[in-house]
């Protein structure tokens, strides 16, 4: 069954985190780049069309040390609490089920879960 991946406005996100999401000559995906400590960065992108999400981890040294990539999203929220700023990524694959935090601020965290139903 199709699920429609619900996302939040370029200006919600520009108002939550102050960058605003960017696209590729012809890609249907959104792409934010995500600075931490140092030079380390995440370039965090999302896809409506193909329900999908992936985040890439850049060192301080510039290498790539994290390349995760996932379909089956359904929804993503962009939130602050207690002084955190995550996105929530909810994913639905037909027998699993999961959600994936991405924090930005005030350190990048990632945590995963995609579990059976």
């Amino acid at each position: 069954m199709y699920r429609e991946f619900i996302v939040p406005s370029d200006q919600e996100i520009v108002e939550q985190i102050g960058e605003y999401p960017k696209t590729e000559k012809d890609d249907s995906a959104r792409i934010i780049a995500l600075r931490g400590a140092g030079k380390e960065f995440i370039r965090f992108s999302y896809d409506t069309l193909a329900r999908s999400v992936r985040i890439r981890w850049i060192n301080q040294k510039g290498e790539e040390f994290l390349d995760f990539f996932r379909e089956g999203a359904t929804s993503m929220k962009i939130h602050t609490e207690n002084g955190l700023t995550c996105f929530s990524i909810t994913f639905h694959t037909g027998e699993c089920a999961g959600q994936l935090k991405l924090q930005v601020f005030p350190n990048l965290s990632i945590k995963d879960e995609l579990l059976f139903q």
